[in-house]
This record gives structure tokens, C-alpha cells and sequence, in this order.
């Protein structure tokens, strides 16, 4: 079956990316399934003397292989079997019940434990792809594979080591009902075997296309969720609130829809096995009395056997039902393990990176940029001295390249020709994230997280690691720090989901506390101004033009105006330099 061959090559891919610690664990469970398939024997294996004790006692105390347990317990009298084959028979049956208790504890602990480490492997990986990896991404399938798709393959974890326990148990169980009737043990899992078999045989395909169906359909409701409520002012204003859900609905239903087919097909052989095992202990119980003592015989066995088709059946429907979640959740343990293979960058293992020297310039030398070999350059032959203190301006008419070039000068997308240098030292993917630790960055939207003003202006620092005195120079800096004083919360006050509860001006001013508090000696402002009114675009700029003379600023504008205090300012028009001057340059152009 080519399918399964390829299920086991996807879970045995999975299984590299368990930690040492996990794959020992994983070996414990194995140890932990078989005593658990010793105390199955054990537990049927005493059920036949136990009914035969209480059906014919006289003949269980003759028999040779008792002898030593009649000695142990000093036995005089054939009634005094009962009580000590009760006993242990109880025992028996408890500490398997028990057992497995534990066996399905472990289980689901280290399935979700494992799911866990995984989760956080795959949101890892995520976030130290490079920036043109995430331009390319729709983040609704990165959410939904680490919040959903995660959680499908923590239960396929635990499916597989359901199977695996089942199939133990399976056998120990074979072992028991071949030491009561062998017969009887080929007949019922001979004809319990064939009937699971054609139900794998005529559902996988079915099996297959609702988990790929699941699979597309969950990221389509997790786009639609985040469309509607991400644009929620637009919804409100425009009455889109039906067409948002109708998107909902259809996704989510047809996702139901397929869960539902799947929950169908794993639950429903279960009630055709039990009417077949009622028939088979029937038919034996029939056999059995025809013969001689039939009554006195049949009992004992007839007893073994329902209470081993009592374990068998939940057993192999427990099997069957795991076996086809794991079908269902094929596509998901794909799109999952895609992200497991997103390779690391040589920095993400050394956690103390120091900074490159930067005293002197940023030099781009022929610097050219497409995001795909066939398309055209967004940037071509750009040339660019950049000296350490300056304050350099950027204009130019949407789609020249403006925004392309920063990001270059950041170091979040490398050139496709041409160098990017830092005092004459190549930058390279090894030591990019050197040179990121100089660079801050103030886009147009800040990104708020609903969370204090502290920690948004400590952004991504653990709130036990803020530097609070650091915190409150960076907004003084960043001329917020009155209007933070004056808020009865001060720097603890919440800000909203994305920054909601403040005005334009203010969040821009917390961007730019931001990137004070990193201590950058590199400030970026893409447009950072660009959807302020006049009189708080002034403000802002003016917050920018008091910073420290020793940063770099480097300022993306729309307005000429907005970049008078620059010493330098360069104009991009079809992704090259189209004029290179001072402010004065440009205007005294105009005039």
C-alpha cells in the first residue's frame, strides 16, 4: 500500500525532530506497553480456573499443575479454592485496569508534551526566516499550522501510540484466547482481521480527501477571521458583515463537514463487531454443550472468551479508529513538518552576537535587487555613501524603490548584485544580524502590542528585564514623556489591540521611544510621518530633528518639506538615483 509507506516516511521524519530526552521516553512508553500486555495474559489467563472453581472445584484440585499452589496455601478441601482464586483473580483484573489507567496518562502526557516542543520548533523556525521568506507568506497559514494543525498532529502522536499499544495488547491477547481454544482464537480474529481490512481498504481514499479538505479549509477560516476583524472599522463602515460571514460559513462548514465524515468512518465498525463477537461466542457456546459435560466445559470457556472479546473488540476498534485518524490527519502532519524543515541561521545558536564597528560610513556599491530571478529589478545600480551622523532623506513617487533600498540598508533583504558595506566590510548573510544590531526602525504603522506602555516601548523584552530609567529617558527623547505623566496609569497604562486607545501622533512617538530604548545608532523612518496631519507631522518631526547629532538618521518622505533639517537628500525614480544633494539643491530646483 503506497500510502502507507509514505505515512511511514512522514512519521519517520517526524521522529527526527523529537529531542534526545523525548525519544527516550518514547522508548519507556514501549517498556510500560508490554507489562501492560503481560497483565492482559494474566488477567484472562485466570479467569478459566477461577470459573472453574466456582462451576466444578473437584476437578481444578486434581489437576497437576495446581498441586503447588494448593501446597503454598495448605489446602485441605476443593471449596477452599474459591477464595484465594477470587482474590488474585481480583488482583489481577485491577492491576491491569490500573496499568492501562497509566499506559493512557503516559500516552496523552507525551503526546502533548512532544506537540508542545514542536509548536515551539515550528514558531521558531518561523521567525528567524528571512524577511523576503515572510513577504512571500500569507501569515494565516503560519497561525494555523502552529494553533491548529499542531494540535491535529499532537493527536496523531497519540493515535500512533495507541496503535502501537493496541497492536501489543492484540497479541497478548491472541496469546491468551490460543491457550483457552485455538480455534476459536484464528476464527475470531480471522474474521475480525478481514473485516477491518476491507473497511481500510474501501475508506482511505475517503480518509485522504477530507484530511487535505481539512487541511485548506481550517487556513481559510483562520484568513477569513483575521480579514474581518483586521479591517473591522472598513467592515463597519461599509456593512460588509455578511459577505465576511457567508466567507466564514463556507470554509467552516465544509471543514465540518469532512471532521464529521472522518469521526463517522473511525467510530462506525465498532457496533458491526460487537453484533459479530455476540454471534461467535453464541456459536461456540452452541458447539461446546453438544459435547461430552458440555455444561461443566463450556462454562469456564465461554467465560474466557467473553471477557476476552470484552478486551478484544474496544481493543481493535480502538486500532481501526486510531489508524484512520492518522489518515485524516496526513495533510496536516505535511504542511507541519514543512515548517519543522525551515532551517536555522548560524546566529540563531549563539545567543551573545556582538556588533560590527560602525565609525565611519554605509557604502552601497552597484546595488541591484529583484525578488525573483525572471521578474524585473525593483533597484539597479544604486550608489550610495552614507556618512555616520548624517541625516539623509529619501523621496520619490510610490514604486521607486524607496522603501526596497531601506530594507537593503537594514539588512533584511540581501542585494542580487552589488555590495552593502559597513566601514569598508562586506555585509554578508553571516554577519548581517551583526549589523542589525545598530538599526533600529519607525515604520508609517507602528505595531502596538495590547500591553503597557513600558513594555511596548521595551518591545520584545521579557517585563522582568525592562530597564524602567531607561524606558522613561527613551519617551523623554521621544518628547512623550508629559503625556505619559499626565495618563493616570502613567507608563503602565494599556494601550488597546493595536495601539487603539492613542492618537497618531503618540504612537509614532512611542515608535521612535522604541528604537531609543534598543540604543541604536541607526534610526530608520520609513514614511514614518506620511498619514499625520500637518501640525503633528511638525511635532514628530521636531521630536526627530532633537535626537542625539551621533545617530544616523535615514528618512523616508513624501512631502520635501518634511526633510529640510536633512544634510542630504537623495530622489529615486525607477529604482535608480535620480538626484543626489542638499536640501537647498532641491529646492532652489524647484524655484
Amino acid at each position: 500500500m503506497p500510502s502507507s509507506r509514505s505515512m511511514l516516511k512522514l512519521l519517520l521524519h517526524l521522529w527526527s525532530f523529537f529531542s534526545p530526552r523525548r525519544r527516550v521516553q518514547f522508548f519507556l512508553l514501549l517498556t510500560l506497553m508490554l507489562l501492560v500486555s503481560i497483565s492482559e495474559i494474566l488477567s484472562i489467563g485466570i479467569i478459566i480456573p477461577f470459573l472453574g472453581v466456582l462451576t466444578s472445584p473437584e476437578r481444578i484440585f486434581e489437576l497437576s499443575f495446581a498441586k503447588h499452589f494448593i501446597q503454598f496455601f495448605e489446602l485441605s478441601e476443593p471449596s477452599q479454592l474459591l477464595l484465594p482464586i477470587t482474590v488474585i483473580f481480583c488482583i489481577l483484573a485491577l492491576t491491569a485496569g490500573l496499568m492501562r489507567l497509566m499506559l493512557l496518562w503516559v500516552n496523552t502526557r507525551l503526546s502533548f508534551s512532544t506537540g508542545a516542543d514542536l509548536g515551539v520548533q515550528i514558531y521558531q523556525r518561523t521567525l528567524y526566516q528571512s524577511y523576503e521568506v515572510h513577504c512571500s507568506r500569507n501569515s494565516s497559514e503560519i497561525i494555523n499550522v502552529i494553533s491548529g494543525k499542531t494540535n491535529e498532529v499532537i493527536n496523531l502522536i497519540n493515535m500512533v501510540l495507541t496503535v502501537i499499544s493496541s497492536a501489543i495488547i492484540l497479541i497478548a491477547i491472541l496469546c491468551a484466547i490460543l491457550f483457552v481454544n485455538p480455534l476459536m482464537a484464528f476464527l475470531a480474529f480471522g474474521s475480525f482481521g478481514f473485516i477491518y481490512f476491507v473497511i481500510i481498504r474501501s475508506t482511505r481514499k475517503k480518509l485522504l480527501l477530507n484530511s487535505k479538505l481539512v487541511a485548506q479549509q481550517s487556513t481559510y477560516v483562520i484568513k477569513s477571521l483575521q480579514e474581518g476583524l483586521g479591517g473591522i472599522r472598513d467592515v463597519l463602515l461599509n456593512a460588509n458583515q455578511t459577505s465576511y460571514c457567508e466567507l466564514f460559513r463556507s470554509a467552516d462548514q465544509s471543514m465540518r463537514r469532512a471532521q464529521a465524515s472522518n469521526t463517522f468512518i473511525a467510530a462506525s465498525p465498532r457496533y458491526l463487531m460487537e453484533a459479530l463477537g455476540m454471534v461467535l461466542i453464541a456459536v461456540l457456546a452452541y458447539t461446546l454443550t453438544k459435547q461430552t459435560d458440555g455444561i461443566s466445559k463450556a462454562i469456564p470457556v465461554l467465560g474466557a472468551l467473553a471477557i476476552s472479546a470484552q478486551r478484544l473488540l474496544p481493543v481493535l476498534q480502538q486500532a481501526y479508529s486510531s489508524w484512520s485518524w492518522i489518515q485524516a490527519s496526513r495533510s496536516s502532519l505535511q504542511d507541519t513538518l514543512e515548517l519543522l524543515d525551515q532551517s536555522l541561521p548560524n546566529y540563531a545558536k549563539h545567543l551573545a552576537i556582538q556588533p560590527i564597528v560602525f565609525n565611519q560610513s554605509i557604502k552601497l556599491d552597484q546595488v541591484g535587487f529583484h525578488y525573483k530571478p525572471n521578474s524585473s529589478f525593483i533597484l539597479n545600480q544604486i550608489s550610495l555613501n552614507i556618512s555616520k551622523g548624517s541625516r539623509v532623506g529619501f523621496i520619490g513617487s510610490t514604486g521607486s524603490g524607496k522603501s526596497t533600498l531601506l530594507d537593503i540598508i537594514m539588512g533584511l533583504l540581501q542585494p542580487t548584485s552589488g555590495s552593502l558595506k559597513i566601514d569598508n566590510q562586506l555585509i554578508t548573510p553571516e554577519n548581517n544580524r551583526s549589523w542589525q544590531m545598530h538599526i533600529a526602525h519607525v515604520p508609517q504603522s507602528i505595531f502596538l502590542a495590547d500591553s503597557s506602555i513600558e513594555e511596548n516601548i521595551a518591545f520584545g523584552v521579557p517585563k522582568s528585564e525592562i530597564d524602567h530609567h531607561r524606558v522613561i529617558q527613551a519617551a523623554r527623547q521621544a518628547q512623550i514623556d508629559e503625556s505619559i505623566q499626565r495618563w493616570p496609569e502613567k507608563y503602565q497604562t494599556f494601550v488597546g489591540e493595536r495601539g487603539i486607545r492613542l492618537s497618531g501622533g503618540q504612537r509614532q512617538r512611542i515608535g521612535i521611544a522604541r528604537a531609543l530604548y534598543k540604543q541604536a545608532d541607526v534610526i530608520i523612518f520609513d514614511e514614518a510621518t506620511s498619514a499625520l496631519d500637518s501640525e503633528t507631522e511638525q511635532a514628530v518631526m521636531h521630536a526627530i530633528e532633537s535626537l542625539s547629532k551621533e545617530l544616523t538618521l535615514l528618512i523616508i518622505a513624501h512631502r520635501l518639506s518634511t526633510l529640510k533639517n536633512c544634510t542630504q537628500v537623495v530622489e529615486l525614480a525607477g529604482g535608480k538615483i535620480k538626484k543626489n544633494g542638499s536640501y537647498k539643491d532641491f529646492v532652489n530646483q524647484l524655484i
